[in-house]
């Protein structure tokens, strides 16, 4: 807790068996109040090792409803727990929880309510292994948004990102896709109710353990980031809202 905000880290996980408790380890204790796992019908030992290391909430899916799937379940169950802050962090170790204080304390005294981890701010990506086409679609797409969305930031792709309880109560993100276009559709609907977000540099890591989607998947998700970007840019123009927007 910072001041009287309560805080909760949440993990979309699935098969991070491997790298759960590495990440677990760094969460800073100290000022977060509530570690929520949900584990997105994964088949290794992700829940058993969650229940071990000490995890107190354990969110298991009956199926696996996708990332953006999981998310939502983060989210419900962050709001359910009354927290004021909620971060997300991959429980596959390719962000390092050592963020997660600074991120909390610049919604907590009230200088951003939205928080993002870049890996382009810096030099962060490609030094960490981010692959070669990977980052050059990255700053193509992120161009693209910045146009269409009339915004100003260095990456909108990255999976670290912590949100103010009234960003999450004041966006639709159970209407957003349960696939990888979830993160963009929700920054959309932040900018749509008028939020600003805020960006600090973060490190990431690029190995065997850490999930990441392959080349068909990435271009599935780059022609749905741009449908997204397409749709923001319409409804501003009052011409077409999709129902996330609404």
């Amino acid at each position: 807790m910072i001041g009287q905000k309560k805080i909760a880290v949440v993990l979309p996980a699935y098969n991070a068996a491997k790298t759960l408790e590495k990440t677990y380890k760094e969460i800073p204790t100290d000022i977060v109040d509530e570690v929520i796992l949900v584990d997105d019908r994964s088949s290794d030992n992700t829940v058993a090792l969650a229940q071990s290391i000490g995890i107190k909430h354990i969110v298991i899916h009956d199926e696996n409803k996708g990332y953006g799937g999981n998310q939502k379940s983060c989210y419900n169950k962050a709001l359910e727990l009354n927290c004021d802050i909620v971060i997300m962090v991959h429980p596959d170790y390719q962000y390092t929880p050592k963020l997660i204080e600074p991120m909390a304390y610049v919604i907590a005294n009230g200088v951003y309510p939205v928080v993002m981890g870049s890996r382009i701010l810096g030099k962060g990506a490609l030094k960490g292994g981010m692959p070669w086409y990977k980052y050059v679609a990255n700053r193509i797409l992120t161009l693209a948004q910045n146009i269409l969305l009339n915004q100003k930031l260095s990456e909108y792709h990255t999976g670290y990102r912590a949100f103010s309880r009234e960003v999450l109560e004041a966006i639709d993100f159970d209407s957003n896709s349960d696939d990888f276009v979830f993160d963009n559709q929700m920054l959309s609907q932040i900018f749509y109710k008028g939020f600003e977000i805020a960006e600090i540099t973060c490190p990431t890591k690029y190995f065997e353990e850490a999930s990441s989607i392959n080349l068909k998947r990435s271009s599935i998700y780059g022609l749905g980031v741009l449908k997204v970007s397409l749709e923001y840019r319409l409804a501003k123009w009052g011409l077409f809202k999709p129902k996330y927007l609404s």
